[in-house]
């Protein structure tokens, strides 16, 4: 019976999961697993060593070299034959740190995160310095806590949620890329809103909060701008 494969642990999530020819044709899609990006990202945009890169993503070199064989092959055949890369899935933890002041939860609490600033939505997720979360137990709020985020860019912030136990996020405009790291966390997203944070998870469990199809933010190009994606701060970085 094959030995269970282990899990790659990797910095963050990243801020751009997604990439085509500037061309009204593309062909195929290439699907780059999160390991692999890792690999990619340690290796030729950090310019670390295989064994370095295997000591961070805590596995042997061996498999450091057959992710980033796989890795750089996709890579060649989205950019010699017009191929479309996502960045999604694959065997990997997350690297967060979380301050301990956030509570853990139960696996029958779910727990809701709101972008939050003077007790009101904040409306720019890549900029968001805190969250109030929830805690919620038969339809009632059993526990509060205001967190600062300790980081920045969306891929940080989502890696952030992921390692906080959220299940639902309420935010204000939210770019595309975030919004695959939340789908990718398993985080359900209540994007484009505004107003009362209290009042919207009260919203929330009188299911009345509206899921908004499109919430991407006017600014997110902000975000992109003012936060530091994984490939710009010291995460990782032991």
């Amino acid at each position: 019976m094959p030995r269970p494969q282990k899990s790659r642990r990797i910095c963050c999530y990243p801020d751009y999961w997604s990439f085509a020819p500037d061309q009204d044709k593309v062909n195929d899609t290439v699907v780059m697993s999160l390991d692999e990006f890792e690999t990619i990202r340690l290796i030729d945009y950090s310019g670390k060593t295989q064994e370095q890169c295997a000591q961070e993503m805590n596995v042997a070199r061996t498999t450091v070299t057959a992710i980033y064989d796989s890795a750089r092959k996709k890579l060649a055949a989205a950019l010699v034959e017009g191929r479309r890369i996502v960045i999604s899935g694959g065997n990997y933890t997350l690297d967060n740190t979380i301050s301990e002041e956030i509570t853990q939860k139960g696996s029958s609490i779910m727990r809701i995160a709101v972008t939050y600033e003077n007790g009101q939505i904040f409306q720019h997720f890549g900029r968001t310095e805190q969250f109030k979360l929830y805690d919620v137990a038969d339809g009632k709020i059993i526990n509060e806590q205001v967190v600062g985020t300790m980081g920045a860019g969306h891929g940080a912030l989502a890696g952030f949620l992921k390692s906080a136990q959220a299940d639902v996020l309420i935010c204000g405009g939210i770019g595309g890329g975030a919004q695959m790291a939340m789908q990718e966390a398993g985080i359900t997203l209540y994007g484009g809103n505004m107003g009362s944070a209290d009042e919207a998870v009260k919203a929330f469990l009188a299911q009345t909060l509206v899921q908004n199809s499109n919430p991407t933010c006017d600014h997110h190009d902000h975000e992109h701008g003012d936060g530091h994606s994984c490939g710009h701060h010291s995460c990782g970085e032991h």
